[in-house]
């Protein structure tokens, strides 16, 4: 099975990005020493939650309604989809900071600052990557043109802490230099939010996701039946038999089968006063002809692509991922 890219995705909001995910419902969040850091908040309630999530686009629109008798103004945070390196990693996407987002605020567009970081295994490397001159993003010719650059003993160096892989090969007598990055590029956009006293505030998002896939799936082949892949796949995404049925038709009829995974992580939205009040969740898979697992109760079709989910005084306790499945007709 060959992976385009991983898994992100991307939803939207606050957390700190010490290590945070793909992203996530917003939340409040404070300017520590090592940047950004999701807090809980007791005097802010969000009343509701409306989630659309697509592999095109994802938009989401809060209520949040300050319940004190003093404004109150904090940092918000927005993680972007992480972005790995490594020879699995997100082949189409170079940095975050190209897939264009909106937040808006009581209707009005909100400018956001922006805190990008090169980790590995919880550790910041950006003020060295820095002063090497080479570009935070693990992905991208830029970044293989200015590690190739560097010296040698500087390479090793990188070797050694575990940022770089060496993957040069010999062919013929020649030796091809390869050198691979394995850090995460974590963004964050960020801004100073007011929460006027006693009153209710409208906050929307929507940005087009860096959706993770598969050239190819296991579902539907009898050689893959009980696979590892496919009972880790069953798991994250609940798919059951009507799924893997409808997966047998797909390839009956002579369909190549591939993944589409997005993400959206909604756990955040446990660091509010209260439970969110009236939530709603709809899942577009994007063509009728198209297949689509995710994880919830009470999963209801709206229409011949979409699904929704209601919930009232919700508490997410788990984070949504969703694989849609794909048939494509392949001409001999």
């Amino acid at each position: 099975m060959i992976r385009l890219n991983r898994k992100t995705t991307a939803a939207l909001l606050a957390a700190f990005m010490l290590a945070a995910p793909a992203a996530a419902n917003d939340s409040v969040a404070s300017m520590g020493a090592g940047g950004l850091v999701l807090q809980r908040t007791d005097g802010i309630e969000m009343r509701s939650e409306d989630l659309y999530v697509s592999a095109e686009e994802i938009r989401v629109h809060y209520r949040f309604f300050n319940r004190t008798d003093r404004d109150i103004a904090t940092l918000v945070a927005f993680p972007m989809p992480d972005l790995h390196g490594g020879i699995e990693s997100d082949v189409a996407l170079e940095d975050p900071l190209r897939m264009p987002f909106t937040t808006t605020v009581n209707g009005r567009r909100v400018a956001t600052n922006v805190e990008q970081k090169a980790m590995l295994n919880g550790v910041d490397h950006s003020d060295m990557m820095r002063g090497l001159g080479v570009p935070f993003s693990p992905r991208g010719d830029a970044t293989l043109q200015a590690l190739a650059a560097l010296p040698r003993p500087q390479i090793d160096m990188l070797i050694e802490m575990g940022l770089v892989e060496d993957r040069s090969w010999t062919d013929a007598g020649v030796r091809h230099p390869e050198l691979t990055p394995l850090w995460t590029l974590k963004t964050t956009h960020y801004w100073t939010q007011v929460f006027p006293a006693g009153r209710e505030l409208d906050v929307r998002h929507k940005y087009a996701p860096a959706v993770g896939g598969s050239a190819g799936s296991g579902f539907g082949d009898p050689a893959m039946a009980d696979s590892e892949y496919l009972n880790e796949q069953a798991t994250q995404y609940c798919t059951d038999d009507a799924f893997e049925a409808g997966a047998r038709r797909m390839r009956s009829r002579g369909l190549y089968l591939t993944e589409t995974w997005v993400d959206y992580i909604l756990t955040t939205g446990a660091n509010w006063a209260e439970p969110i009040g009236d939530f709603r969740l709809v899942v577009d898979k994007g063509s009728s002809r198209n297949l689509v697992s995710f994880c919830g109760e009470g999963v209801r079709k709206i229409s011949p692509t979409r699904f929704e989910i209601r919930r009232r005084n919700y508490t997410p306790t788990s984070d949504l991922s969703v694989l849609i499945l794909t048939g494509t007709r392949i001409d001999d």
